[in-house]
């Protein structure tokens, strides 16, 4: 019987310059450190939890905020604020979509396209409002600063879109031209309460 011929040597793989970990390639806030009335809100708010971890969700909306958006420094604030592990908190702000975790225009318009949407013109209105407002979806901020664009999954209003959420609010009725402009104008003249408010 022949031996097994002997394997070569195999060569040690070379590890990437510097690679970056998943939190560390999204983007950064100006912000470092939570204001100090964030930092009392979390605190008030994990003292009615009986476990802290239960309290991420609320305070990554306090951190989301207070910040802009949810940065890994925003994360990392969180996690210390409420004593629990950097990890837990960054699984919970990068599982969940409602955590914008890029910055965002001063006004952000999020378009359902899911099926319900798409049937009643929801690609049209995408379109028609990156076109009036000068942002791309998914591009960040226009250059003003005022607008952002997303395109979105579901916005829970399947019988009577297509839906556009603004900052915080839906308008989940069939959302026309005529209806389109009204918002973006009440945004302009500063009647709508900007993003994180």
């Amino acid at each position: 019987m022949n031996p097994l011929p002997t394997p070569a040597p195999m060569a040690k793989a070379q590890p990437a310059e510097s690679p970056l970990a998943p939190g560390q390639r999204l983007p950064e806030s100006r912000l470092r450190q939570l204001s100090p009335q964030a930092t009392a809100e979390i605190q008030t708010l994990a003292a009615k939890y009986p476990d802290k971890l239960a309290a991420t969700l609320p305070a990554l909306y306090i951190a989301q905020k207070d910040f802009g958006f949810v940065s890994l420094s925003a994360m990392l604030e969180v996690a210390k604020v409420l004593g629990v592990p950097e990890g837990h908190v960054f699984g919970v702000a990068t599982f969940y979509t409602l955590f914008q975790k890029r910055p965002v225009g001063k006004y952000h318009l999020q378009v359902c396209t899911n099926l319900s949407c798409a049937l009643n013109g929801a690609a049209k209105l995408l379109e028609k409002i990156a076109e009036k407002v000068g942002a791309q979806p998914g591009a960040g901020p226009s250059e003003d600063g005022l607008w952002s664009v997303e395109e979105v999954e579901c916005l829970a209003s399947c019988g009577s879109g297509p839906c556009l959420q603004v900052n915080d609010d839906v308008y989940d009725e069939y959302v026309d031209e005529a209806k389109l402009e009204e918002l973006l104008a009440a945004c302009r003249r500063g009647d709508y309460r900007p993003w994180g408010e």
